[in-house]
């Protein structure tokens, strides 16, 4: 009821608060405009001579001379190239180097990894060193490229580096170093002219995508009939034809009548009106009051098993209106999903049972159905809600949205993946003897450690890494998904939780003790992880022997006992490729290291992930420094099958 009672005051307050004059403004909003060289633009772009209430602040377009279209984020200026409204992308270029690549001051540092926009993963950059000093000019000439004027006079030169570009380090002392990033496209051919590398990255632009956290919101609005805006108080709004203002969409609700112009005199004959619609009303009232009376008396009933829902969906509140949520109808996601078929399911898990579903604007989802209402469950929707919302990276599942807390049912709405879990491929329905190659497996550990140090960087614990949660892509690119049990990092020692946490097979065995998560269990868990990848094997398994039924153990054992040749999933090449042995034998030694009983032994996320990049470059046994600094714990590991014979001569 009271929420009821927040939408109808919400909507009778857009309804009253616009002048005729302002709602007359509203009727182009839903009409595509041209910005320069850009052209069908639509909400939430605004700019030119659409007002700025018929978008979202965070995307006015500048259109100078109707020729270049500009925007500003985090305060610096950008050329916009491009807009791809169907995948939510756009194609910019700094302003500041687009018509001078060769700036001779000092230039503010791009920022853009903040909402709503992010850095796509279809980037690259590419390291810049302007007047530098022509030391080793003869180990990486190749790199250079010309600006003219007086450095050039004076003997200085200018470099510029691809990513794979091994002399970075080389580089002499230089007057001003900057990154400037490039699409993989632009920098593919820049790479065919090196001395236009530079030129061709700047003008070209790099990719970053945004969030359009009201488009389902929008499409509905525009479905019926009405137009889409928003203001500094109000992010997203539907203008209708009866010229009232609604949050949503013109039918989420009937709108309060506007006021009679006084030019319109009352006609005397309806006054009989008035007398039906008053007792129609006080009729009305008394069963209204019958109602609230019933809900009081069933509210107070249930008044203990409720109250402990309270907090978690005040935080939702805050969540929607602070992080500016796409918000689904329940409708919507019915009809998505087939009614929830059973033929439609991808998974479940402790929190809810996963749906494919196919949005009205074609878009493929993945929708998360909470079992049930209870306060943990609320608690973990608002957690996965509040921490894909915050934070954004390649290798993380994207949340287009979920539904509003008012809905008959909490959803959560994903981005379908489509190619399943690692845990499917590795000993589920996908697995199949030689289609998950060791290089393939390097590549997905080393993702989803980046995605683990992301979010280690950003001061989150994920609290359940396992294989049933990194999904995988067509090209076997990794989205880390499920935050429903994600926290921050403890601000208080003293803080413990009793309460089941994480997957068994994958806890930390110092929880038992403090009953405490920390980025350590992380580690601990992303062990497991890499010793499934190596061994093929669930991380726990009630048929085999009792001291193997977990992984972790198992894996501790073989590698201490000189048995890895019996535990490496055979498909692997082991043994007959000497390359991918070595390779195998560095992350198993990562592994033993993340397993470690003592959490301070135990290496950091960001280190494993660079002990995994080395690992792609380097083998074991190769005499250079050891790829894994050595833990009390650990022991000497020759790493040589007992049964195989040694390389050496003796």
């Amino acid at each position: 009821m009271k929420s009821f009672f927040f939408f109808f005051l919400f909507t009778f307050h857009l309804s009253t608060c616009f002048s005729d004059n302002a709602l007359d403004a509203f009727k182009d909003c839903g009409v595509s405009y041209n910005c320069g060289e850009l052209v069908n633009i639509t909400y939430p772009f605004w700019g030119n001579e659409k007002q700025s209430s018929c978008g979202r602040k965070e995307f006015k377009l500048n259109c100078k001379s109707n020729r270049t279209t500009t925007t500003y984020i985090n305060s610096l200026e950008y050329n916009v190239l491009e807009i791809n409204q169907s995948n939510n992308t756009m194609r910019i270029a700094r302003s500041d180097l687009f018509d001078n690549y060769c700036p001779r001051n000092q230039i503010q540092v791009a920022s853009i990894d903040h909402h709503p926009f992010a850095y796509s993963s279809r980037n690259q950059n590419i390291s810049v060193g302007y007047n530098c000093s022509p030391d080793n000019e003869f180990l990486i000439s190749k790199y250079k490229f010309s600006c003219g004027g007086e450095w050039q006079r004076r003997g200085r030169v200018n470099y510029a580096f691809e990513p794979s570009a091994a002399v970075y380090s080389k580089l002499a002392e230089c007057e001003m170093k900057i990154e400037v990033m490039v699409t993989i496209k632009e920098l593919k051919e820049g790479l065919k002219n090196r001395t236009s590398l530079v030129e061709t990255a700047v003008k070209g632009g790099f990719e970053v995508e945004y969030e359009n956290w009201y488009k389902g919101a929008c499409d509905s609005c525009n479905g019926s009939g009405g137009n889409c805006g928003g203001n500094g108080t109000y992010p997203f709004y539907c203008i209708c034809r009866n010229e009232v203002a609604n949050p949503y969409a013109c039918d989420a609700i009937a709108a309060p009548p506007r006021p009679p112009h006084p030019s319109h005199p009352e006609n005397p004959n309806d006054t009989w009106k008035k007398v039906v619609i008053g007792a129609g009303s006080g009729i009305g009232g008394i069963v209204m009051m019958s109602i609230i009376f019933f809900i009081r008396l069933r509210m107070h009933k249930k008044k203990h098993q409720n109250y402990s829902c309270d907090r978690p969906m005040k935080e939702l509140e805050k969540i929607e209106h602070y992080m500016a949520l796409s918000l689904f109808s329940y409708h919507e996601l019915v009809k998505a999903t087939d009614k929830f078929n059973p033929a439609n399911e991808l998974g479940d898990g402790g929190f809810g049972t996963v749906y494919y579903g196919k949005l009205r604007d074609g878009r493929e989802v993945a929708v998360k159905r909470l079992f049930e209402n209870n306060y943990r469950k609320v608690e973990q929707f608002m957690n996965e809600v509040e921490m894909l919302t915050r934070l954004r990276h390649p290798h993380l599942v994207t949340l287009y949205g979920c539904t509003s807390r008012r809905s008959r049912e909490l959803l959560l709405v994903y981005k379908f993946i489509p190619n399943g879990t690692v845990a499917d491929h590795l000993h589920g329905n996908r697995a199949r003897s030689g289609e998950l190659p060791w290089l393939t497996r390097l590549k997905v550990a080393i993702e989803t450690a980046s995605a683990l140090a992301f979010l280690h960087a950003s001061e989150t614990i994920h609290r359940d890494v396992k294989t049933t949660n990194i999904l995988l892509d067509n090209n076997f690119g990794v989205k880390v998904a499920d935050f429903g049990l994600s926290r921050l990092f403890p601000t208080q020692a003293s803080h413990v939780s009793t309460a089941p946490q994480g997957t068994p097979g994958y806890i930390d065995p110092e929880y038992y003790e403090s009953y405490q998560l920390t980025n350590k269990s992380d580690v601990f868990s992303f062990g497991v992880v890499l010793v499934e990848l190596i061994s093929s094997k669930p991380a726990v398994d009630i048929t085999r022997h009792r001291h193997e039924i977990n992984l972790s153990t198992m894996a501790i054992n073989k590698i201490q006992n000189d048995e890895l040749h019996d535990f490496v999933d055979p498909s692997l090449g082991f043994k007959t490729d000497q390359r991918i042995r070595n390779m195998i034998c560095g992350v198993a030694e990562l592994a033993f290291q993340c397993l470690q009983s003592v959490r301070d032994t135990r290496p950091s996320m960001m280190e494993a992930l660079e002990i995994l990049r080395n690992i792609e470059n380097r083998s074991c046994g190769t005499g250079k420094a050891p790829l894994v600094p050595e833990s009390p714990d650990s022991v000497t590991v020759l790493w040589i099958s007992k049964t195989s014979t040694p390389n050496g001569s003796g």
